[in-house]
């Protein structure tokens, strides 16, 4: 079956970095877009960043871009998320996603497969 696996959370200070991971199995990965989400406490899950199936295209949220890369090993069914600069309101719970849609479709239409997330905690 499908199984999106993250890894790489954790307690990191302010100004720090974390690079997130996420194993796929169970589906033909060459064929997806994949992506991350974020919930942070009290608020609706939102989209982060997401890459396409050839690699070549990444769409980010204006809110982390710059601080956020998105990056994809087919060979190793995996995706990463790098990010810099961390900051306490980047405190959340991320999700790994995937689905067969474009990369900048990943942030408004519903994704196909969901990861359990891994929490990131950001302290001041």
């Amino acid at each position: 079956q499908v199984q999106l696996l993250e890894s790489g959370g954790g307690l990191v200070q302010a100004g720090g970095s974390l690079r997130l991971s996420c194993a796929a199995s169970g589906f033909t990965f060459g064929d997806y877009t994949m992506g991350w989400f974020r919930q942070a406490p009290g608020k609706e899950r939102e989209f982060v960043a997401a890459i396409n199936w050839s690699g070549y295209i990444k769409y980010s949220a204006d809110s982390v871009m710059g601080r956020y890369t998105i990056s994809r090993d087919d060979t190793k069914k995996t995706v990463s998320l790098q990010i810099d600069s961390l900051k306490p309101e980047d405190t959340a719970v991320y999700y790994c996603a995937s689905s067969r849609v474009p990369a900048q479709a990943m942030a408004v239409i519903p994704v196909d497969y969901w990861g359990q997330g891994t929490q990131v905690t950001v302290s001041s």
